[in-house]
């Protein structure tokens, strides 16, 4: 089958990988390199470098909106599009060019997180378990007609880094069963009474707030690990928390307060503790707690 790839992050590879080991991959449609690191010289992304590295034509426009470039994808005569964590808008134009439309890699049990965030909100809320959905590609977000998903257990320590690798296999084993016997699956349509919205994340909810629950703090931190990172800010340095563990707060400490007990580091929150397990200091590498407070004292027993 000849295929158009579209994606950009290293969720896709997998995807990509496992869809040009069976099928032809005619063209891979990424997004635009960016400046990145302390020179600012153009980073492209993963998909395309590998898709270079294979000698796969790639293709970066900034918006697909425009004739020029419908016409130009639809003259690569493939037979269908994949699309996993693209990052454009795709028209209507570019979703019926090809004859067996056009399938996302979509990582959520839908119709519970359409959206940008899926796998972050689905820790963050305490779900018990999420996936990746085959779905059909239409002009609202989401709510496409679903070809096949695939379960996975989000367990207590699970971090979205984690999440992300698992669910990024599971997409590509996915999607090459889904066109192994396309022919014969009837998508099943959404219930629309059942869905939610996995809103992308805004940075001011990466700063943690110790007036809220424990158990709701150590969700957030798991679901922001490694990126973009939950974080709590002392003597104008910022201190992102990659794990923590809840814990009863046996001190009575008050919300934001620290509280040591040796090498063991503990904040007060609304319900319960948090106890740090794994902590990272501005412009340093992550650490346990017991190697932060060898080196650093928290004078202030007040975060907030």
């Amino acid at each position: 089958m000849k295929i158009i790839f579209m994606g950009t992050p290293e969720f896709a590879l997998p995807s990509l990988e496992a869809l040009a080991k069976k099928h032809d991959v005619v063209c891979v449609y990424t997004r635009a390199p960016k400046e990145a690191g302390r020179g600012r010289e153009l980073q492209k992304s993963p998909v395309h470098l590998w898709a270079e590295a294979h000698g796969i034509e790639v293709r970066t426009p900034k918006t697909l909106r425009q004739p020029e470039e419908q016409q130009k994808f639809a003259a690569l005569g493939a037979d269908i599009s994949i699309v996993a964590a693209y990052g454009l808008i795709l028209p209507k134009e570019i979703i019926e060019a090809c004859p067996k439309g056009c399938l996302n890699v979509h990582g959520s049990l839908l119709p519970r997180w359409r959206g940008a965030a899926p796998m972050q909100r689905a820790i963050e809320a305490g779900d018990a378990k999420t996936g990746i959905t085959i779905m059909q590609v239409v002009e609202a977000l989401d709510a496409g007609a679903m070809y096949k998903k695939g379960e996975i257990e989000i367990d207590k320590d699970m971090t979205v880094g984690v999440l992300h690798d698992k669910m990024a296999e599971l997409g590509a084993k996915l999607i090459v069963e889904v066109l192994d016997n396309l022919d014969n699956i009837v998508p099943e349509p959404q219930d629309e009474s059942l869905v939610t919205y996995a809103a992308k994340i805004d940075k001011e909810e990466c700063r943690l707030d110790f007036k809220a629950p424990a158990r709701e703090l150590e969700r957030k931190i798991r679901a922001f690990n490694p990126y973009p990172a939950a974080y709590f800010e002392y003597g104008g340095e910022r201190f992102k928390l990659l794990r923590c563990q809840v814990v009863s707060n046996s001190w009575q400490l008050a919300s934001g307060a620290l509280q040591q007990e040796g090498e063991r580091l503990f904040i007060g929150c609304a319900q319960d503790a948090l106890e740090v397990l794994q902590i990272q200091r501005q412009g340093k590498k992550a650490m346990s707690a017991a190697e932060l407070l060898r080196g650093f004292n928290f004078g202030q027993r007040f975060l907030v």
